[in-house]
């Protein structure tokens, strides 16, 4: 039976369906299909929209964001970053602000022998870095409509770096993820050769923690 209660909740993520949309999702009887969708609207999981039809309950709304807060953001955004450094090849961060400094929460390195290496746990300044200037108090300033930041040589030399904001549903800049690398791959321009994987990067992360849709 919770085989088929989920059934018909997956069967409602594409949007509202009447009873007989619902038995052609699901394979359900009527009488079945029927039965579930009451029993979850009766604990608002299910709910009915202005036309009769089946919808997903707002109470998946608190517990999707109990269950994203349940689990650390650097363990959500893994897939993503291991995605961004694969298509990439250069290594990459996730970072959040401690105070007056960010720390990097996530970190993968480049398959390249000569590489960045940002350890877990490394506190770093605001005032050097692309992730630094995206998490500074203008950081949304400095992302602009481009999505990006980027840096080059300005914490470490012989070292550029492309971060981009992760933002929560308010719009406030949790958390930025970066790439970096030797300025001889990267080049003196790395924003444009990744800015758009970083931004793209960012934006998973804020879908795997329920940021935004």
């Amino acid at each position: 039976m919770l085989d088929k209660s989920v059934a018909v909740l997956e069967a409602l993520v594409d949007g509202p369906r009447s009873h007989a949309e619902l038995v052609a999702a699901t394979g359900l009887s009527r009488a079945t299909a029927h039965r579930l969708a009451v029993a979850l609207e009766a604990h608002g999981l299910v709910r009915r929209d202005d036309d009769g039809r089946f919808a997903l309950g707002v109470r998946l709304i608190a517990l999707g964001r109990a269950a994203a807060g349940a689990v650390p953001l650097a363990e959500l955004a893994r897939p993503a970053l291991a995605e961004l450094r694969d298509a990439t090849g250069e290594s990459v961060q996730l970072y959040v602000r401690d105070g007056d400094r960010r720390v990097c929460v996530a970190a993968l390195e480049s398959p390249h022998g000569l590489r960045t290496i940002v350890p877990m746990g490394a506190s770093l300044p605001l005032d050097a870095g692309s992730a630094g200037r995206v998490l500074g108090d203008d950081g949304s300033r400095r992302v602009g409509r481009l999505g990006w930041v980027d840096s080059v040589g300005e914490r470490e030399a012989g070292v550029a770096s492309v971060s981009a904001p992760v933002r929560d549903e308010g719009g406030r800049i949790v958390a930025a993820v970066s790439v970096s690398g030797p300025i001889e791959r990267t080049t003196r321009q790395p924003g444009r050769r990744y800015g758009q994987a970083v931004v793209a990067a960012a934006r998973v992360v804020e879908r795997a923690a329920g940021f935004r849709s």
